[in-house]
């Protein structure tokens, strides 16, 4: 299994004020907040989670990308794995949910990794012209993300390709909505989680897909 590291006692913290911030940035920018349409919905509602099967399944294919250590692979190489797999879509420059999202990442590698379980998170730019490896690396040091969470970025259209598999293309990145792609070990189907819900409603989640024996056989295998 690979080593986990302990993370700033900060992130909660930041996570719940993140959350707070949303409302007042958004009065205090108003129609000049280039991120105005990050935040379609008030506070409270976008608090809230809805995970549901996805209909349609990832098309996971060979779309080439990169991560931040600068190493090439493919989306369906980099989501393989026999532990639980989360993905979400972030750029590093986003102001408003970006920044939550990820912080709620942290939490959950946090709270998986102190109850001896493990998932493995991958974060795909949305910016992919900003987001350079360099970019992204400085944006997981940012969040002590520990080597079992990876940052992918690529060209626009090979980024456009990622978004597209998971039903999460949006016409611009200022529009995108707060997501998350869960599915248990070796499985093809995956849940989609909508919404601002916490680091809790994920690990709720993944606890209801992921039988415990599961948890711990995977764990093994690593």
């Amino acid at each position: 299994m690979l080593p986990r590291l302990r993370r700033a006692p900060w992130l909660g913290g930041a996570l719940l004020l993140a959350l707070a911030a949303l409302p007042s940035a958004a009065q205090e920018r108003g129609a000049d907040d280039p991120h105005a349409h990050c935040k379609t919905k008030p506070a409270a509602e976008a608090t809230k989670s809805t995970a549901r099967p996805m209909p349609a399944q990832p098309a996971i294919g060979e779309i080439a990308l990169v991560d931040q250590d600068g190493r090439e692979t493919t989306l369906r190489d980099a989501l393989e794995a026999e532990v639980p797999v989360l993905v979400n879509f972030i750029f590093t420059t986003c102001t408003t949910i970006c920044p939550v999202m990820t912080a709620t990442f942290a939490k959950v590698d946090d709270t998986l990794g102190n109850a001896n379980e493990d998932a493995l998170l991958v974060s795909i730019s949305i910016d992919p012209e900003r987001d350079t490896p360099a970019r992204l690396r400085e944006y997981a040091k940012r969040f002590d993300a520990g080597p079992n969470w990876r940052f992918l970025t690529g060209t626009p259209a090979q980024s456009e390709a990622a978004q597209r598999a998971f039903g999460a293309a949006t016409a611009s990145k200022f529009n995108h909505a707060p997501l998350t792609f869960l599915r248990a070990p070796d499985a093809s189907r995956w849940v989609r989680l909508e919404g601002l819900g916490g680091a809790e409603a994920i690990v709720a989640e993944y606890r209801r897909i992921v039988p415990e024996g599961s948890r711990i056989a995977s764990l093994e295998k690593q």
